[in-house]
């Protein structure tokens, strides 16, 4: 497998090998001694997968205390616009983000480790998306930035989003609380 490193240091793709034959191909999403190879020591609890339809918007979400969350982030079908905000008061890239285009044509995988604010955006007609994650879902630890924050500036490559109430309504990112300080 190979690993594509981007501006946060800490977020990376990671390009599978991928085996093709006639008929088809052939692939390992996870293999827990090869990620641990390349840097992720986490044991992933729960595996969540979403579907969207094409204009998407979902996140930015994070969890805080002790279920925030790393995920490892694929797409079993369609196209989207992954996005890691660093959201851990302190760090050189604070208040930056990454994106990255994950497709099942792809297969690339992005790992987010906690302290990062994750959404993504469908640029296809459709999209399935799967993710790992380091803890479980907990409603009382769950947060969010509103996806159109003006200090963020995101390029969603959207014109016309379709997001959630619950995602209008989520907190700029200057109103965010220090539960994430880098070290």
């Amino acid at each position: 497998m190979k690993i594509i490193k981007t501006k946060l240091k800490e977020i990376f793709i990671i390009e599978p090998d991928i085996f093709y034959d006639k008929r088809g191909y052939f692939f390992e999403s996870y293999n827990e001694e090869k990620y641990k190879e390349i840097g992720i020591n986490e044991i992933f609890v729960q595996d969540n997968q979403s579907f969207s339809l094409k204009s998407v918007i979902r996140g930015l979400h994070y969890q805080v205390g002790e279920n925030a969350q790393g995920k490892l982030i694929r797409v079993l079908s369609g196209k989207i616009l992954d996005v890691a905000v660093d959201i851990r008061f302190g760090s050189p890239t604070f208040g930056k983000y990454v994106s990255a285009k994950l497709s099942a044509e792809n297969n690339h995988q992005i790992w987010l480790p906690k302290g990062f604010a994750h959404g993504f955006a469908v640029i296809s007609g459709i999209a399935t998306i799967s993710y790992k994650c380091t803890k479980p879902y907990s409603k009382a630890d769950e947060r969010g930035i509103i996806f159109n924050d003006p200090d963020l500036a995101i390029d969603w490559k959207i014109k016309n989003p379709i997001v959630s109430d619950k995602d209008k309504k989520q907190s700029k990112f200057k109103e965010i609380q220090r539960d994430f300080i880098y070290e």
